[in-house]
């Protein structure tokens, strides 16, 4: 089977294994964006007449075809095939002939297979940007419909001021805005076309159009100069998976308070039956694993962001096969953050608040009490809290 860098000579079986690694599999989701980018390509081409209006067509007809073939499911990327540059280039060339070897001209792997996922990167921000906004949506319906509820309010997990489910809901959906702003803002590294810097050096004797290819796949800016393209390799990657890290953070945060809730200690919340599991050992038990679960999702996406970081780290410039092992990791935590935005949409608003269970002692009114103080006698506010500690500590002792 030939790929584009093929040129007659056999390929060790295992070293094709071990240097294709996942990407076949991986690739399966950068197959429109590859197709989708090669259109804008041939395009170009075209119009720099480096290219036959006929040729053209035919290359633009052969791969909306084959990527909507791959959409239904009627192919699949080969181990043999390496990635999906291959994939669609050979599958091209056996249905229009010699027009399909054209649609190479003015490119390299390299720069095609950043463009795929830039455009994937854009698709996938968005719907993380979206999954986070049905979380806030959620927990303003909890603070809607709960919040008056009242809950105490804990620093050093200790009770220290009055506070309410709106109070609490809200401020983790605020947190959770910023950090779908926090995604919004990787765009910056995402949206500059790479097409036409090829291996990472352009293309010499070419009249290439990087301005046409920008303009045609909604791109921001282009990318210049061509040696900065490979440079960047990463940093995008990093970046998004840092604003997933927070995200998920904050998610593993939210659970913690629930799983806290939930306890039979504090029974703050009630969660049904169906939203739990139970144990293969102790008859009684109602376990919350969904928000375990949540809670530990971060350590996933560091894990993913260190190795993200340590791949590109002392790399020279240029293109290195390094690079490849990007997608592994970023697609991991893309997936995963996704799944976890789904349920925890779906799991908040079943999250019943107990405020029969909820009880605020009069050491939560300290402050309120001191500021009261100062604010009727005029006194110094350090004064007010020595008072209202002393009425404490008598009121407790007796």
């Amino acid at each position: 089977m030939a790929r584009l860098w093929d040129k007659g000579l056999p390929l060790d079986e295992q070293i094709l294994k071990f240097t294709a690694g996942e990407d076949h599999v991986l690739d399966q989701r950068l197959v429109a964006y590859d197709a989708r980018a090669s259109i804008a390509h041939a395009r170009m081409l075209a119009k720099q007449g480096l290219l036959s209006k006929a040729d053209c067509g035919a290359i633009c007809a052969g791969i909306e075809a084959l990527a909507a073939a791959h959409a239904a499911g009627e192919w699949k990327i080969e181990l043999a095939d390496e990635d999906a540059h291959s994939a669609l280039e050979r599958r091209l060339t056996e249905r229009i002939g010699e027009a399909g070897g054209r649609v190479h001209l003015g490119r390299s792997r390299n720069d095609q297979v950043l463009v795929a996922l830039r455009l994937y990167l854009r698709d996938a921000i968005d719907e993380l940007a979206t999954g986070a906004d049905t979380v806030i949506a959620a927990l303003e319906r909890v603070a809607t419909e709960q919040g008056a509820t009242a809950l105490p309010g804990y620093t050093h997990m200790q009770p220290a001021m009055p506070s309410s489910v709106a109070l609490w809901a809200r401020g983790f959906a605020t947190e959770i805005g910023d950090d779908r702003d926090g995604l919004k803002a990787v765009l910056r590294r995402v949206q500059k076309n790479p097409l036409g810097s090829a291996a990472g050096y352009g293309v010499p004797n070419l009249p290439l159009d990087r301005e046409a290819t920008r303009a045609a796949l909604g791109f921001d800016s282009v990318h210049e100069p061509v040696t900065a393209v490979q440079l960047s390799r990463g940093k995008a990657e990093a970046s998004l998976l840092f604003e997933i890290a927070l995200l998920l953070g904050d998610l593993g945060r939210l659970s913690s308070d629930l799983l806290l809730f939930y306890t039979s200690e504090f029974a703050y919340v009630a969660l049904p039956a169906e939203m739990t599991t139970g144990s293969s050992i102790m008859p009684q038990k109602r376990n919350p694993d969904v928000f375990e679960l949540v809670r530990g999702t971060q350590a996933t996406v560091v894990g993913a962001l260190q190795e993200t970081l340590a791949l590109t780290a002392k790399l020279t410039s240029g293109y290195h096969r390094d690079l490849q092992r990007l997608k592994a990791p970023l697609f991991r935590s893309i997936d995963l953050a996704s799944a976890v935005l789904a349920i925890m949409a779906h799991a908040l608003p079943n999250v019943r608040f107990r405020p029969e269970n909820i009880t605020l002692g009069p050491e939560l009114f300290a402050a309120e009490q001191a500021n009261a103080l100062v604010v009727k006698e005029g006194i110094p506010f350090r004064e007010a809290y020595k008072r209202i500690a002393a009425q404490l500590a008598r009121d407790k002792a007796k």
